[in-house]
């Protein structure tokens, strides 16, 4: 074996595969055993060591020393070369491990090679990580040669190779593009002190700034917002909201809860909890869209956040005290004690350390202990009725949904169609009595019938309210006439007399006794007089006014 040669293959394998020149070594050692033992036998002490420096190999079994054309039989060649082999990806792997794992939750780039199932494949610079679909923001996709950005979430060994796992859901990833496009940051003088995180929809991001000259929020935001802008794109649209950290809670807590505006902070130490007092038309703005905003606040500062009116405050207040005081034991001093403390409810005073309670009433650690367990039996009794509560509130709009889908099928009846004839009102014993369309004025001259306005009479109605031709009204006309318009004599539909002259009672010339021309006019387009819209009088009629 020629050691100037071993030594290089040593070198090129350390630059290629990123492997410890001493692990490589230790492989060949390890596969001139393995050969030499095929050798000699498997119950052989042999020994093989390579000059690190020179590149020759010395080694003995037994205490005698072996030359190297003692180990160069193919079978033994070939199983140096399978060791070898192995070794050498062990070693690999080994190395890729300690690479990712020391890259845990920071920023690396890669291209999707596959996406099948939700899980995107990554390509990274020389491994293959998975994204898997829980841990991609929710309501994105991905496709192939698409270049995404994540954190290394999880690295373990698995075999042969190395699992890498990345996420774009975790608040790391949000921090490290603050790194990237915020020079500020990532110089040291912006300091990220908390966040709070729900992919794909809101991030609070509370940071300070060690220079009294950098406004924290506005360098964080950038010129017209061309900084935040280009961190929420690759958060697919989540909103970022930048607050101005503080280590007074009192502080912290109203910009927290921004936009909404903050009337007063209780804080209750004891129990780590924060009353936020609110006006009425702040109160949805506080909470946010089912809770999201108060929750993020609630995890950027540490502290349990009820948002409530003054109303509200003083209604529980009252509850708690008249509460507390029925408990065997509890006086009123004690319990409006414990109301100052912040202790609203059973489920308060249940969690208190019994040395606590005894310190605030002086009490014994026997009466104490009997206090927390009736508070702990009454707060069950309150979640076992809550819980019915809730049940009976479900069934409930079930049967609600269950009255709506019947009321709707039963009211899926066909609607009438617009224009369709209108019966005449009954009341009871006789049917309604039509109106006459038209009275003879003093000058015994026919007066035209008004106008019906457009839209309100349905069609084949008259204005007046008569009866639609084709059913007998009640009282018929004086002269007997039947509904349609023609005399019982033989009269021309027209309404006109043998002698041309229209008949006492009837409407004018040219008009059906349902308002309408007989050339099927609407009465919208005549004129009172029943002239044509000229102005002139139809032809073969007398002018108005004549006999």
């Amino acid at each position: 074996m020629n050691p100037s040669e071993l030594l290089r293959i040593v070198d090129a394998i350390h630059r290629e595969k990123n492997i410890d020149k001493e692990i490589i070594f230790r492989g060949i050692e390890a596969a001139l055993v393995s050969a030499a033992k095929k050798h000699y036998g498997e119950d052989v002490d042999i020994a093989i060591e390579i000059n690190r420096e020179e590149g020759t190999v010395a080694g003995n079994h037994n205490g005698i020393s072996i030359s190297p054309d003692e180990i160069s039989e193919r079978v033994a060649a070939q199983t140096a070369k399978q060791v070898m082999i192995q070794k050498i990806r062990e070693a690999e792997r080994d190395a890729l491990y300690e690479e990712y794992r020391e890259l845990k939750d920071q920023l690396v780039t890669g291209v999707v090679q596959r996406y099948e199932g939700g899980a995107a494949t990554v390509a990274l610079p020389n491994a293959e990580a998975i994204l898997p679909r829980s841990e991609q923001i929710p309501g994105e996709s991905h496709h192939t040669n698409e270049r995404v950005r994540a954190t290394v979430y999880d690295v373990r060994k698995q075999g042969s190779r190395v699992r890498i796992v990345l996420s774009r859901t975790r608040p790391q990833l949000v921090e490290r593009l603050f790194e990237q496009e915020i020079p500020e940051i990532s110089d040291g003088v912006i300091e990220i002190k908390a966040m709070a995180r729900e992919p794909g929809y809101r991030t609070k991001v509370a940071v300070a700034s060690s220079d009294q000259r950098v406004d924290c929020v506005g360098a964080c935001v950038g010129v017209r917002g061309n900084r935040i802008k280009n961190i929420v794109e690759e958060l697919a649209g989540e909103r970022i909201d930048i607050v101005r950290w503080n280590d007074d809670m009192q502080v912290l807590i109203p910009n927290a809860l921004q936009p909404a505006e903050v009337d007063e902070v209780i804080l209750c130490q004891m129990l780590g909890r924060a009353i936020v007092l609110v006006r009425e038309d702040q109160l949805s703005l506080a909470i946010g869209r089912r809770g999201q905003n108060v929750r993020l606040a609630s995890k950027l500062c540490g502290w349990d956040i009820e948002i409530m009116t003054r109303e509200e405050l003083d209604e529980q207040l009252n509850q708690a005290v008249s509460g507390f005081a029925s408990l065997e034991g509890v006086s009123g001093e004690v319990a409006e004690r414990l109301v100052g403390e912040g202790f609203l409810s059973y489920d308060d005073l249940s969690i208190i350390e019994p040395d606590d309670l005894m310190a605030m009433g002086g009490l014994t650690a026997e009466q104490a202990d009997a206090i927390i367990a009736r508070a702990e039996a009454k707060a069950d009794e309150a979640e076992k009725a809550a819980a019915v509560e809730r049940r009976r509130q479900r069934e409930q709009k079930g049967l609600d949904q269950e009255d709506l889908a019947k009321a709707g099928s039963a009211g899926g009846q066909p609607a009438e169609v617009e224009g369709a004839t209108q019966e005449p009102v009954e009341t009871e014993g006789a049917t309604q009595e039509p109106v006459e369309p038209v009275a003879a004025g003093a000058s015994g001259e026919p007066e035209p019938a008004a106008e019906p306005p457009h839209g309100d009479a349905t069609a084949g109605e008259s204005p007046s309210g008569e009866s639609p031709p084709g059913e007998c009204p009640s009282g018929e006309s004086p002269s007997g006439e039947s509904p349609s318009g023609e005399s019982p004599s033989g009269e021309s539909p027209s309404g006109e007399s043998p002698s041309g002259e229209s008949p006492p009672g009837e409407s004018p010339p040219g008009e059906s006794p349902s308002g309408e021309s007989p050339s099927g006019e609407s009465p919208s387009g005549e004129s009172p007089s029943g002239e044509s819209p000229s102005g002139e009088p139809p032809p073969g009629e007398p002018p108005p006014g004549e006999p």
